[in-house]
């Protein structure tokens, strides 16, 4: 498995939060059992106050794996997933 640092980004106007019922699908979507079935372990999340962006910490076997558990976001805003090892990895490894 591959670590992801996810990050998704909405404007304003399309903030889940706002709406009860799409703040709901959000949370469903972003459940942990939601996320098996992607074949993605979820890690970690948070919210950046006041900037609309939502950062998660994942594990997959592929990015493709992550891009399609974050099809669903991208249609209301901007998503990217990076590969980032835990740090344990990189300073094992002796260097990012």
């Amino acid at each position: 498995m591959e670590r992801f640092v996810v990050r998704y980004q909405h404007d304003e106007a399309h903030c889940p939060a706002r709406d009860a019922q799409m703040g709901q699908q959000l949370l469903v979507h972003l459940a942990p059992e939601n996320g098996r079935r992607f074949g993605v372990t979820l890690e970690g999340d948070g919210v950046r106050d006041g900037q609309h962006t939502l950062y998660l910490i994942v594990e997959a076997a592929t990015p493709a794996h992550v891009e399609d558990f974050m099809q669903p976001l991208c249609q209301v805003g901007a998503v990217e997933g990076l590969a980032a090892p835990p740090c344990e990895a990189v300073v094992g490894r002796g260097g990012c």
